[in-house]
């Protein structure tokens, strides 16, 4: 029972492989993009052991769990209980925060119950989601929502002709009867020429029954001010409406702290009970960091195992960089690689052992000094028994590795295979992509370009940054780098759009149906039916499975569900179509002895050896320049991950000059062997006229910067400043910046 046994796996490109994983060891699965290395670890592995998990439950508990398929390999056996810890944003609602996802609050509110002075109640009192304890004004959330009377009227018109701009409230809408036939107004006359007493009563006069209305106005029809209306309306947290006005109302709505609790979430009662003169909404706002000295400092000998969880707790936050966080910060502000990290903090609290602890790229959005705390809480997760499968780009997270399982030698049909299996010791000896990389010798960029110009930010003070003026040159790659949380984005992404016309190039989601794939979003969708149509003299519309040509069984998506009731859906290929999404006589029509849903299936890289040059040699090409040769024609919009839907939206700018170009850690999810292809994309949107402004953690791409400007030195309130500004000779030479120090080594390697 010592190695989990994987015998014939086959589950999407993988090549009937076989392979054995030690327990209690951590193994790290490498490989470029599109290799197989999910497909081993997550759809098979993973997946497996979870499915295994569910039906151990009874059918109503199992009919409420995540669905997993049955993955397509033989065997795999002595599996472990396994937790998936993904890169999937923690999300929740205005009531999750960092306190409560981590359970700090919770024993925050078990000390205040015990220590705090005066005695206001149990810790249950302490929760801003209990009703005893919630603000009685903003029920716990902290904030009030009120009508922005800016954006609500327009006071160039009178009532008649549409003065307030909201849905009903309009000319022909229900509730503008409401104030037009309440016999207090001159419906022709402008808002701007209303007295102070008419602007009263249409703002904020209480609910009543006018005196002399219209003879429109009904009996029981009561009167209220527009405010209070769309308040009581639209607002509160049971109102029906605001669901469906939700767009609406982020015009004419504006958030501000409450102004009875201002902003703390808890009853005056709650809050006056106090430790050492702070109350619990205090050292909720507190960072980590500030928060641990303050509990630190605390002494009580009856309620010492109180506070020592609570140090306990804190102490893995800080190892884990995330000291810069405060525990009231909303979950849903949190970005994936935050949230990954607080998941692991979750689990280093518990006591559990022999688990499979599976990792999704956990180095993503940190840098190289962040991921120091990421190794030793990966090491610290293995020495308490468990078993630590870890997929991976980043060379100082390969390195930690027991087992390195190297997937290849390429992408989609030309990856699925083990090229290497071993320690990192004897990985600079093997093939494959992954030896390739270690083996070269590092280089920087010593012959960097010179500044056209250049974009001035002065005294930027956003969040955490220190009134920071700095000089960003123009017509060159700029890297900005700095530890997470030391105001990168918030420099580049939300102040220097302010002063400049930036062009931001995100990891966001396409804007696109779940019919969306790379195809249609290439605009060759069409081009591709017209050689279809021309050679075989028929309807272009056969030829799309949202039209014509879409199988009547399936509806064109290729796959049907079966309802088992109580027991997991089945999801399997269409019986009719086989899953190609097409009528099965559309697929008797050939171009140049494919079918269409054989153009689907292609990869970029033989779409472009296929096709004729003029129409798909620009647009694919520049696809195989960003490392993305292994996507299919036909693979959905909305099973692209963040870094590979970057580099698509990438592709649109290469035609583009004299633009400012933002990028958030293209590298993310990239295989270093494809930074290089990245580098040279870089080069030609440089030489093009732009000027592109990376921010990035990966050394390669630091190294081969024109300018840095290092950000810092620290997180949180301990960054927000300009620790470095200059090319990279004299970054290495530098002496406070936690990026030198890591990229010293990085080149020494």
């Amino acid at each position: 029972m010592k190695e989990i046994i994987i015998t014939h796996a086959r589950q999407n490109n993988l090549k009937n492989i076989s392979l054995r994983i030690p327990k209690n060891k951590i193994t790290v699965f490498t490989g470029v993009s599109g290799s197989g290395k999910s497909s081993l670890v997550f759809e098979t592995i993973g997946a497996e052991a979870q499915r295994q998990i569910n039906e151990t439950q009874n059918s109503f508990i199992r009919n409420r769990l995540q669905h997993y398929g049955v993955p397509n390999v033989e065997k795999i056996e002595n599996l472990n209980v396994p937790f998936i810890i993904n890169q999937k944003r923690l999300g929740g609602n205005a009531r999750s925060t960092v306190g409560t996802a981590t359970d700090i609050y919770a024993s925050l509110r078990l000390l205040f119950s015990r220590v705090g002075k005066p005695f206001v109640g149990y810790s249950n009192v302490f929760s801003f989601n209990n009703p005893q304890g919630m603000c009685p004004q903003c029920e716990g959330l902290g904030y009030v929502q009120t009508v922005n009377t800016e954006t609500l009227f327009d006071k160039n018109k009178s009532l008649n002709e549409g003065a307030i701009q909201f849905p009903t409230f309009q000319p022909g809408g229900w509730r503008l009867t409401r104030y037009i036939y309440s016999g207090y107004f001159d419906n022709d006359k402008k808002l701007k020429d209303f007295t102070e007493k008419e602007w009263e009563m249409l703002l904020n006069a209480k609910e009543h029954i006018p005196k002399n209305p219209a003879k429109e106005w009904g009996k029981t029809v009561r009167y209220k001010g527009v405010i209070p209306r769309i308040e009581s309306s639209f607002l509160k947290k049971d109102s029906k409406e605001n669901i469906t006005r939700k767009d609406t109302l982020k015009k004419v709505i504006i958030t501000k702290p409450c102004p009875l609790c201002q902003g703390k979430r808890l009853n005056s009662k709650v809050l006056s009970c106090k430790i050492e003169g702070k109350s619990i909404a205090d050292c909720a706002s507190l960072s980590i960091d500030e928060l641990f000295v303050f509990i630190q400092n605390l002494s009580s000998e009856m309620y010492s195992s109180v506070i020592n969880e609570l140090i306990k707790k804190l102490q893995n936050l800080i190892d884990i960089g995330l000291q810069y966080l405060t525990l009231d910060r909303q979950t849903d502000t949190l970005s994936g690689g935050e949230s990954q990290r607080i998941k692991m903090v979750k689990q280093l609290g518990n006591s559990l052992v022999d688990l499979l602890y599976i990792f999704d790229e956990p180095s993503i959005g940190l840098h190289p000094k962040d991921i120091d705390h990421i190794v030793e809480i990966i090491k610290k997760i293995r020495d308490k028994g468990n078993t630590v499968l870890i997929v991976e780009h980043d060379p100082d997270l390969i390195k930690i590795a027991d087992l390195i399982v190297d997937m290849g030698p390429d992408s989609g049909k030309n990856g699925g295979e083990i090229m290497y299996q071993g320690t990192f010791n004897h990985l600079k000896n093997a093939n494959g992509k992954t030896a390739g990389y270690f083996k070269k010798a590092r280089t920087y960029n010593k012959v960097p370009r010179s500044a056209k110009g250049y974009l001035e930010i002065k005294n930027a003070h956003l969040h955490n940054l220190k009134n920071v003026s700095v000089k960003i040159p123009t017509g060159i790659m700029n890297v900005v780098t700095g530890v997470a949380g030391s105001g990168k984005s918030t420099l580049i992404n939300k102040v220097l759009p302010l002063s400049y016309p930036v062009t931001v190039v995100d990891q966001s989601v396409f804007t696109a149906s779940i019919r969306s794939n790379l195809l249609t979003y290439l605009n060759l969708s069409n081009t591709v039916r017209k050689l279809f149509s021309n050679v075989n003299n028929v309807s272009e519309k056969l030829f799309s499975r949202n039209g014509e040509g879409a199988c009547s069984n399936c509806r064109g998506l290729g796959v049907e569900k079966i309802d088992l009731a109580f027991m997991d859906d089945i999801e399997q290929l269409c019986e009719v179509c086989h899953g190609s999404g097409y009528k099965p006589e559309v697929l008797q029509y050939l171009y140049q002895g494919k079918n269409i849903a054989d153009i689907m299936n292609m990869t970029v890289l033989e779409a472009l050896q296929f096709f004729p040059g003029p129409g798909f040699e620009h647009e694919l090409s520049l696809l195989i320049q960003l490392g993305l040769d292994y996507l299919t024609l036909g693979q959905r919009l909305d099973s692209f991950s963040g870094g590979e839907r970057q580099r698509l939206k990438l592709t649109k700018e290469l035609n583009r000059t004299d633009k400012i170009i933002v990028l958030d850690e293209p590298s993310t999810g990239l295989h270093p062997i494809d930074n290089e292809k990245l580098l040279s994309f870089f080069d030609e949107l440089v030489n093009g006229g732009n000027t592109l402004i990376v921010i990035e953690h990966n050394l390669d791409i630091i190294a081969q910067a024109d300018w840095i400007i290092d950000i810092g030195p620290g997180a949180g309130k301990l960054g927000g400043t300009i620790v470095f500004e200059g090319i990279v000779k004299e970054l290495l030479l530098a002496q406070h910046s936690q990026t030198s120090v890591y990229l010293r080594k990085h080149l020494e390697a």
